[in-house]
């Protein structure tokens, strides 16, 4: 007997048909020599701390670091029933087909089921990326040995053992000191949502921090013997900024008197015909921020929809691939799939009829697969009035994005015309198109488009260098410089992916290009969704995502090394090489517990100086209680009991257990932790930042001149760079420093 476990009901239903095993049993099907079984998702999970010892139940500072000497998992609330069927299912088998998604998290969630039930016999792995029947067939003639895919589950270890170290330790202790500055919120921290959050808290700053530079251009209309065009100056060195642009008006205005009317000649004209391919079909980042731009989708609903559209209606592809590229091997596959689109949607048929199906773009590329190929529609048969309004609008941009491969490039001739009138020099862009190619599938993106893209559509006379060319009407543009624009889900989702662009060593940004930037196409809707439910980053009008108070003294609050993309980026890079059998998940465990035990060290002397930097911070909303769970996503997480933490440094005038902070509806107050056994209370003081500096947090008198008082800073320079230090607050009068 052969046993196929699959990672959810759906994808084993349709393992199972094309096997032959339609017979249903509870929590598995059958047909002869072979049963298809599922787990549903992740049925184990990482353990609470408390499962390790009871005195990890509460939220202490002197209980941290939690390092866990033999970690464990157990079984998560809605699993047990169907880990049970599997474990009577697994007796007597002569074979354990793996078929769980095709990746890191597809093969532990697998591969720790059979470790629990101490599976001991032959494991082999289906590799998966669609759903259809052909897809399935495929696979199941190529079936790999299991021990080829066994170091993805070591590295999926690894991801959840950090995961739990950075989750639970550094939230614990954050969180903590928190509710002793009186903010009443969860401060979570994780090794990719602490460098996420600083992106937009970064981005926040520049843009509140910014100050518009006045500039001006001049846009010169010029008559030829040929016809018109405008043409734009272009600014002498000496008179121009980094950016090439003209700062000074008088400079600008001289130029417009002196051109106006008069005949200079063209120094330059040429024509090139450009060929431009279609765009790569989409892995799911780039889905998001299409679906983000064009109808506001979160990126999380976006995964939502494709996951849908992938298992419910078997239209499209493995959907959490950051790939872009198709194998080669399917090219031969292509008149179908373009067929079934063609058959599914009588309104997208006439142009699935106009692809040129013998067309071979640069999508088909067996060097850039990685473990999943790029998002495409299946050859499947879909009955797109079943289609929910989202449905089909992910559905239309994938299919849409997979036909433009079969269509002729994009030609236009672009064109530049230079001209010298008085001395000054003059630039004319201008586009021609001379086929549609793939844009009659894609067509324009509706974006918006600078002023330059606009100029280069008008059509320029045909000219040649050394003919006259006349101004007959300069025009003066005054402009400003504009700030960034804020993150919406889809640009932060592509700033995660690009992150590489901000770290400075080379090695470091040439692996976060490698690994595309910071957490996976699976986790980056997931680390945002977090960020918004813990009131670290809000919703500002239907797309823009910016900064709470809570998120930036939490990015402040933070060591370098934690709010750092390149530490991320190190552990990504490891835990591949983990995957790769060159890296050891001991040695990876190991070196993560060092640097643990350090950053927890620096709370605790940050606590003993009296330092807390989330004082007056505003508490964040109250959300509805919703039912205790115990998913993979509460590795940072809280339960409601668990915001009455003890405060050490407020003593019960009674009894002299720790005070808890709580609130009532005539405010906060200090009350007893061994209530009801002590109901002492006693007011909340109310707490102040301190004047020097609105980023700080006050702390004990400096021990060299005994004037000011030690202020945490960070060194903005040097080999240093980046690092937190004590300073006094009377500097430059008093330089004292001391390492945190």
């Amino acid at each position: 007997m052969i046993l196929y476990l699959c990672e959810k009901p759906s994808q084993g239903r349709d393992i199972g048909r094309v096997l032959g095993a339609t017979s249903r049993r509870e929590g598995y099907v059958e047909g002869k020599g072979v049963r298809v079984t599922w787990c549903i998702g992740h049925l184990l999970e990482m353990s609470e701390p408390d499962r390790y010892k009871p005195e990890w139940k509460q939220w202490r500072l002197d209980t941290l670091p939690m390092v866990p000497e033999a970690w464990k998992l157990e079984l998560t609330r809605r699993g047990g029933k169907q880990f049970k069927i599997i474990k009577e299912l697994l007796k007597g088998v002569n074979e354990v087909v793996l078929a769980t998604d095709a990746d890191r998290e597809g093969e532990t969630i697998g591969r720790e089921v059979l470790v629990r039930c101490r599976y001991r016999g032959k494991i082999s792995r289906l590799w998966l990326s669609a759903l259809d029947d052909a897809s399935i067939r495929k696979a199941l003639s190529t079936l790999l040995p299991g021990q080829k895919t066994e170091p993805l589950y070591q590295a999926g270890l690894g991801r959840s053992r950090a995961d739990w170290l950075v989750g639970m330790n550094l939230t614990r202790a954050y969180t903590i000191i928190g509710r002793q500055g009186g903010y009443d919120g969860v401060l979570s921290v994780g090794r990719v949502q602490t460098p996420t959050l600083k992106l937009v808290v970064d981005r926040d700053r520049q843009i509140e921090n910014f100050k518009p530079v006045d500039y001006f251009d001049i846009t010169a209309f010029h008559r030829v013997a040929s016809g018109s065009f405008n043409a734009k100056w272009i600014p002498p060195k000496k008179h121009a900024d980094e950016e090439g642009r003209c700062l000074d008006r008088e400079v600008a205005e001289a130029v417009v008197q002196r051109v106006q009317g008069q005949i200079g000649k063209v120094t330059k004209a040429e024509t090139r015909r450009v060929k431009e391919p279609p765009p790569l079909p989409l892995e799911l980042s780039t889905l998001q921020q299409e679906a983000s731009r064009r109808w506001s989708m979160s990126a999380k609903r976006t995964l939502e929809v494709t996951q849908t559209l992938y298992e419910k209606h078997k239209a499209v592809t493995y959907p959490r691939t950051d790939c872009r590229f198709l194998p080669t091997g399917q090219f031969k596959d292509a008149k179908k799939i373009i067929q079934a689109v063609a058959d599914s949607d009588p309104e997208i048929a006439a142009l699935a009829q106009a692809t040129e199906p013998k067309i071979r773009s640069k999508a088909w590329n067996d060097k850039k697969i990685t473990a999943h190929h790029a998002i495409i529609p299946t050859a499947a048969k879909v009955k797109v009035e079943s289609l929910s309004r989202e449905e089909m609008f992910i559905y239309d941009l994938i299919r849409r994005h997979y036909l433009a491969q079969f269509f002729p490039p994009h030609e236009y001739d672009k064109s530049v015309i230079d001209t010298e009138v008085c001395s000054e020099a003059f630039r004319a862009s201008g586009l021609v198109e001379k086929a549609a190619g793939w844009k009659q599938v894609l067509g324009q993106p509706k974006k918006e488009r600078s002023e330059q893209a606009k100029e280069d559509e008008q059509s320029l006379p045909h000219v040649q260098a050394g003919n006259e060319a006349g101004i007959e009407k300069a025009d003066l543009i005054a402009k400003q410089t504009k700030p960034p624009n804020r993150y919406t889900e889809g640009t932060l989702i592509q700033a995660m992916k690009s992150v590489g662009r901000l770290v400075g060593d080379q090695r470091l940004r040439k692996i976060l290009r490698e690994t595309s930037g910071i957490g996976t196409e699976a986790t980056r809707a997931s680390i945002i969704e977090t960020l918004l439910k813990r009131d670290l980053l809000a919703k500002e009008g239907k797309k823009s995502l910016i900064s709470r108070p809570a998120g930036r003294a939490l990015v402040d609050a933070l060591p370098h090394s934690v709010t750092d993309p390149a530490t991320t980026a190190v552990w990504e890079q490891t835990l591949d090489d983990i995957a790769n059998s060159s890296g050891s998940l001991d040695q990876f465990l190991g070196k993560s517990e060092l640097w643990l035990n350090k950053l927890i060290g620096n709370v605790k002397k940050r606590q003993e100086m009296g330092i807390n930097p989330f004082q007056n911070l505003p508490d964040p909303p109250k959300s509805t209680p919703t039912r205790k769970g115990r998913g993979r996503s509460r590795a940072a997480g809280t339960t409601s009991r668990q915001r009455a933490i003890p405060d050490p440094s407020q003593l019960c005038p009674e009894c002299g257990k720790p005070m808890v902070r709580r609130r009532s509806k005539n405010g906060a107050f200090w009350g007893c932790s061994a209530y009801p056994d002590c109901s002492a209370t006693k007011p909340d003081a109310p707490t102040t930042k301190p004047a020097n500096s609105a980023n700080s947090a006050a702390g004990p008198a400096c021990p060299k001149c005994g004037n000011g008082h030690l202020v945490e800073r960070m060194a903005r320079r040097g080999k240093n760079s980046g690092n937190r230090f004590f300073g006094c607050s009377d500097y430059p009068q008093c330089q004292h420093i001391q390492p945190i």
